[in-house]
């Protein structure tokens, strides 16, 4: 779309002025925001060879047909070689799966502590909370990092209030979306065990208001030293920034977690103004957290808009928490595997739509699709071969099957102290496994090109439903590989009680 009666010169102060753009003589509109200014959610093209302003949603100069489409870079800006793609998801993602081993074996351990035994309403805060680092902690990564590739983060005035904006966002939606799920697990524990315990209640959002704060505010200052230090060495974060928040993310959520229920079930059989007073103290900050996400330009249209991917996803994780809630006394090992399984799939799928989002942010505008992109494709142009981003889908797969057979031998051995895994165990695993991740990314590629045709920022809105998903998808197949596992007399482990050889 070329705009007619352009200025030859674009003044530095970044603005198009005295002109109204017309084509075919009709006025279009007219441009007086600053070019990339955050309100605008993208940044305008450059002047092309033909001295006309391009906009980002125009086709570009050259065609691209279908079998060339995969060559075409996924940043929109320099194409990134194989090698260094991999190798910069490749490192984040090992140590993110440390996290996850850590993870599980923490679940593992905690399972037989009195407030695990006698609240079984925890297990199905584990999921929720563990998935509020995709809900919260990854959308902000992906929105840094999408700024950070826009080049938003130049000035130290802007860096500052896009951070503390996006920090203080994280807190509002941590405190609302920790009371939202331990009333959900409220309600779950009455209705399975038919039974109502008013300490317990405190005991359950007093846990999960303070696991999810800590944990969010600790993540959030991670990614924000790992996006800067990614600009610094000329890595794009969209690739490093969500797996290494989440290397932490699920051991810290699930050791917080434990150790904070297991004091406040102490705590609670003889005085309640422990956790009474811990929630005065949160409800109380929650509107100072509150007008600071208001009045920050960055954040203040998030606070409005960007609530019902996030409750939604809360949900969505909470049935795999009834899942694990059900599995865990019925499938030993299932505990230590299932946070692994989750973390993967939810760390890839997050590189992928952080990426897709990047690409749509920096080659189209809200409510167009860049040419010859499709919402619905079949499976394999998404995952294999026939779009840009089936290249990276690639390396996630075989990523995600080198990494689950490491992670789940290493598991096994920290668990048990011998390697235990059996073949069917270990093929049934890692089929399941690959399994989510597959679905997973194709998932990403619909959802995120159908938001952005609904003019909605996928990096707010697409990564919650996506590590939901994967939570939920996680849980389930993995269920479903103890269930056809025992159907045939297989069991996890030979030496944790009650397994079978």
């Amino acid at each position: 779309m070329s705009m007619v009666g352009a200025p030859d010169v674009v003044k530095s102060t970044g603005k198009l002025e005295g002109y109204s753009p017309h084509i075919n003589g009709n006025p279009v509109f007219t441009i007086s925001d600053e070019i990339g200014s955050p309100e605008n959610g993208y940044t305008m093209g450059s002047i092309n060879s033909n001295g006309d302003l391009k906009s980002p949603g125009d086709p570009p100069d050259k065609s691209v047909n279908d079998e060339d489409a995969e060559k075409q870079p996924l940043s929109g800006k320099k194409e990134e070689k194989w090698y260094s793609t991999l190798l910069q998801v490749a490192v984040p993602f090992f140590i993110a799966g440390c996290g996850t081993i850590g993870a599980g074996l923490v679940l593992g351990t905690v399972r037989n502590w009195d407030v695990f035994i006698e609240v079984s309403a925890i297990f199905v805060l584990v999921p929720s909370l563990s998935g509020l680092k995709g809900n919260l902690d990854m959308c902000l990564a992906s929105r840094l990092s999408t700024q950070a590739n826009l080049g938003n983060m130049k000035s130290p005035r802007e860096v500052i209030s896009m951070v503390v904006g996006n920090i203080s966002l994280v807190q509002v939606q941590a405190i609302v979306a920790a009371t939202v799920v331990s009333m959900f697990a409220i309600v779950v524990n009455a209705i399975t065990d038919r039974a109502f315990n008013g300490s317990y209640i405190l005991l359950l959002i007093s846990s999960a208001v303070f696991t999810a704060t800590t944990t969010c505010f600790v993540l959030d200052f991670v990614m924000v030293l790992v996006i800067f230090g990614s600009q610094k060495f000329k890595v794009n974060p969209d690739n490093v920034a969500t797996p290494l928040a989440a290397s932490i993310g699920d051991i810290v959520s699930n050791s917080v977690l434990a150790v904070t229920a297991q004091y406040m079930f102490e705590q609670i059989k003889t005085s309640l103004w422990q956790p009474i007073a811990l929630l005065c103290v949160y409800y109380c900050l929650l509107p100072m957290w509150t007008f600071i996400v208001y009045r920050n330009k960055y954040t203040k249209k998030v606070l409005t808009t960007g609530w019902t991917p996030v409750i939604s996803a809360l949900f969505i994780s909470g049935i795999g928490g009834i899942v694990l809630d059900q599995a865990v006394d019925q499938y030993p090992g299932y505990e230590v595997f299932q946070p692994i399984v989750n973390g993967i799939g939810g760390n890839l799928v997050c590189v992928q739509s952080s990426r897709l989002a990047t690409k749509l942010h920096q080659t189209a505008i809200p409510g167009q699709l860049p040419e010859n992109t499709r919402i619905i494709e079949w499976p394999w142009r998404t995952l294999f071969y026939g779009t840009a981003a089936a290249k990276v889908a690639r390396m996630l797969l075989l990523l995600a099957v080198f990494g689950q057979v490491i992670f789940m031998i290493v598991a096994d051995f920290v668990f048990q102290g011998f390697v235990s895994i059996q073949v069917a165990f270990g093929i049934t695993y890692v089929l399941c496994s690959v399994v989510q991740v597959m679905v997973l990314l194709y998932l990403a590629y619909m959802l995120i090109h159908f938001m952005w045709k609904k003019k909605k920022d996928p990096d707010n809105a697409a990564i919650p439903y996506l590590t939901a998903l994967g939570d939920l998808l996680g849980s389930v197949f993995l269920g479903l590989a103890f269930v056809i596992l025992s159907i045939f007399g297989q069991q996890y482990g030979s030496n944790v009680p009650g397994a079978g050889t």
